[in-house]
């Protein structure tokens, strides 16, 4: 039995140590704000400015009215010349991820045929993803001028497609309004698994776990008493990261917050009974902080959908995911905040998120003796 009165005494004593260790604070406030910065700034899928140059073999209107298109985009940065092998040896060098060539007969053979004269694009490929998007926006550049063109010049040609396109959730495709919601995620692992680790281990190697052993408190209280306080502590931390994501970076929250907040705790409740599993077993800080980045925060990161889509691994990785905590609160944070309350979807992950839990804390029980062996 759990007695009241020795657990709130635990609580108390936990957030002395709280206000007295630095560590901690550095925890919970300083790292996930770094964290926040450098995920809103430093990370990004989105390529802008990127160095291309452009051979003009043709400069007759319509291949300036396309040269035109590529200036104006917020994608390129163009270097314009009429010199091929110039521009040739500029990709060489790594002076310029691509180029495009505007062939002689660019404008005549439109005239001539009736039909779209090609250009070529040729991107550097020791990159794939760079290669993949400059030829990608490229083409995206070279439609979107044959549709201005089908439209206000009233040229017939063959303009077989004319797409309307839609993006839903994320219609700007901001890439930092999909990364962000995923480093919540990130940032709850690393700051649950390592408080409780890092904080216990801290406790054997300073005596005061074998001093708190000699009195009559049970290992289920030291459980909870650390779990409580620590929790608090947490979505302390979870609720000024979500301030950040919204208000500081402009992310759009669609969702519930009482949604956020209850996916958000039960996370919090799996990644601190992991930090505990981790300080039961591992007595020394050092370990301990090993410990909980290799068992938390690279699993996390890597498989969690975060950044790397699951579908495109390997089918045995892509199991391993089921049994990551983090991939459920992803998948979680990126529809409350982008799509909305899709409650199916919500209730399964946190379901998921709590059966995972269950099971650390099932072991945990076994694991936590009140012995100094």
């Amino acid at each position: 039995m759990v007695n009241p009165r020795r657990l709130k005494a635990l609580i108390v004593k936990e957030f002395h140590q709280i206000v007295r260790d630095v560590s901690s604070i550095l925890i919970c406030v300083v790292l996930p704000t770094v964290l926040l910065i450098l995920y809103g700034f430093g990370v990004s899928l989105d390529f802008k400015n990127m160095k291309i140059g452009l051979v003009m073999e043709d400069t007759a209107p319509d291949a300036q009215s396309f040269v035109k298109a590529l200036v104006d985009s917020r994608y390129f940065n163009v270097d314009i010349g009429r010199d091929r092998k110039r521009i040739e040896q500029d990709v060489v060098d790594g002076k310029l991820l691509g180029m495009v060539v505007i062939p002689s007969y660019f404008s005549q053979f439109r005239e001539r045929t009736d039909k779209i004269a090609p250009i070529q694009v040729i991107a550097d490929g020791t990159n794939p993803n760079t290669a993949s998007f400059v030829q990608n926006y490229v083409d995206a550049a070279f439609e979107g001028w044959l549709q201005q063109q089908y439209y206000e010049s009233g040229w017939r040609g063959q303009l077989l497609i004319d797409p309307q396109i839609r993006y839903w959730f994320n219609e700007s495709l901001d890439s930092r309004y999909f990364i962000l919601p995923g480093s919540l995620a990130i940032t709850m692992t690393l700051i649950g698994a390592l408080l409780t680790a890092l904080v216990i281990a801290r406790e054997w190697e300073r005596g005061t776990m074998e001093s708190l052993m000699a009195t009559s408190v049970t290992s289920s209280e030291i459980m909870l008493g650390k779990l409580l306080s620590y929790f608090i502590l947490g979505m302390v931390s979870f609720i000024l990261s979500i301030f950040f994501t919204i208000f500081a970076f402009g992310v759009p929250l669609r969702g519930s917050l009482l949604a956020l907040m209850l996916s958000g705790a039960v996370f919090l409740f799996t990644a601190l009974g992991l930090g505990l599993l981790i300080s039961t077993l591992a007595k020394n800080q050092f370990v301990a902080s090993q410990a909980a980045l290799n068992a938390a925060f690279l699993p996390s990161y890597m498989l969690s959908g975060f950044l790397f889509e699951i579908s495109s691994m390997p089918v045995p990785i892509q199991w391993m995911t089921y049994a990551i905590p983090a991939r459920y609160f992803v998948s979680c944070l990126q529809t409350l905040f982008l799509a909305g309350n899709i409650w199916p979807l919500i209730l399964k992950n946190i379901a998921i998120m709590f059966g995972i839990a269950l099971i650390f804390y099932a072991i945990l029980v076994k694991k936590m003796v009140k012995r100094l062996d």
